[in-house]
């Protein structure tokens, strides 16, 4: 990249994709499948690379991967094997040369002054190209490997990750020393020098989910992640119109994005029977009963509503489920573009093995339906 970014083009990623589509998890090992199935991802720094570099050459517009300290346990010890995701995406980024790559960070976990610098690095190595995804909470047990606990009730934690956020923020302007006095943090003498490249800042996203969470995101990122399981596509519209209102409400227009699992297949029954292969034959149903178990849910309460969620938990448990033949997978992607979504995070089984087909024979039709430029790479 041989511009100085504006940052409109930091929020388009730098194309004009209308549907804007990344990779989410491919940092982790499993991913997002809680599978025993012998092909499942590894998350070796090798794949990683090679993902990375095929996922520029392809025109995916982003890679986002998720925070995690420890794993859910079960056979394979679901995300268990992870790469930190500020220097996966250092390496990513200096491998690469269109593509977008997130780092998503617990804020509570890193000092605002370490932060602002690991991601002005970033961003320069990626010129341009870096994004900031913002966590404030997570699991107890992954907090206290560092020896925090969440103390503070939730509002608090907000009123944290927003000081948090606005010390980073100036840190990165044009500033040359100040003090951040806040209640949280007390910092004196800040300097930071090199700022982000061309003068903007890296894209920021945010999943919050409570009314604090999602006020938070609205009123500090350039796009909202909701990570909701949608009984349908009605209802997954009403929610991206309700938070779209939101941010008018509060000056800012707002992009949502929500995530995906995605299993294409050249027909519609490979890819069903694929699918339940490895969601029922070969779950890893003991990671799954851990993560319930630490979100202080058990079977007795009620037995059906229990099972619904451990099932839905194994292949990735939120946003939307696409199964099917590339004509399949295509149109469902078209019909989330049409609810409003701008864009959608996914995972494979296998993203190496897997992308592939995707890019060959889905990312042709989007571009012929009018949602994405060509497709790099491949016949359109």
């Amino acid at each position: 990249m041989d511009y100085e970014p504006t940052q409109d083009s930091r929020n388009r990623m730098h194309n004009t994709n209308r549907l804007k589509l990344g990779l989410f998890g491919a940092n982790c090992s499993n991913g997002r499948a809680m599978t025993i199935a012998p092909e499942r991802w590894t998350a070796d720094w090798d794949d990683c690379e090679k993902l990375g570099e095929m996922s520029d050459g392809v025109g995916l517009d982003f890679l986002l991967p998720i925070a995690r300290w420890k794993g859910y346990r079960g056979q394979t010890d679901h995300q268990g094997a992870t790469l930190e995701t500020v220097t996966w995406a250092c390496g990513l980024l200096a491998r690469t040369k269109r593509i977008t790559v997130f780092a998503t960070v617990h804020a509570p976990l890193v000092n605002p002054v370490l932060a602002a610098k690991e991601f002005v690095t970033a961003d320069r190595i990626g010129r341009g190209r870096f994004g900031l995804n913002i966590v404030i909470g997570w699991n107890e047990g992954e907090f206290q490997m560092f020896g925090i606990e969440q103390k503070r009730e939730h509002e608090d934690r907000y009123e944290y990750g927003q000081e948090w956020i606005d010390a980073i923020k100036r840190m990165w302007g044009p500033e040359e020393e100040f003090d951040f006095l806040g209640k949280h943090l007390q910092l004196r003498g800040l300097r930071l020098n090199p700022k982000p490249y061309g003068g903007t800042r890296p894209l920021m996203m945010n999943a919050g989910v409570s009314p604090t969470g999602r006020s938070y995101a609205l009123r500090n990122c350039d796009a909202l992640f909701t990570a909701k399981r949608f009984a349908s596509l009605d209802d997954a519209k009403a929610e991206v119109v309700a938070m779209q209102d939101a941010g008018r409400a509060m000056g800012r227009d707002i992009e949502v994005y929500s995530v995906a699992e995605v299993v294409c297949r050249p027909t519609r029954k490979e890819a069903e029977d694929y699918f339940r292969y490895w969601t029922e034959e070969a779950a890893d149903w003991g990671a799954a009963e851990y993560m319930l178990a630490l979100k202080g849910i058990s079977r007795a309460a009620d037995p059906e509503a229990y099972d619904r969620m451990r099932k839905a938990l194994v292949h990735g448990q939120s946003g939307f489920t696409i199964v099917g033949s590339p004509d399949d997978v295509a149109e469902k992607l078209a019909a989330v573009s049409a609810a409003g979504f701008r864009g959608l995070g996914f995972s494979f089984l296998n993203y190496l093995r897997e992308l592939p087909f995707f890019a060959q024979e889905v990312l042709p039709r989007l571009h012929r339906m009018g949602l994405r430029e060509a497709a790099i790479g491949y016949a359109s």
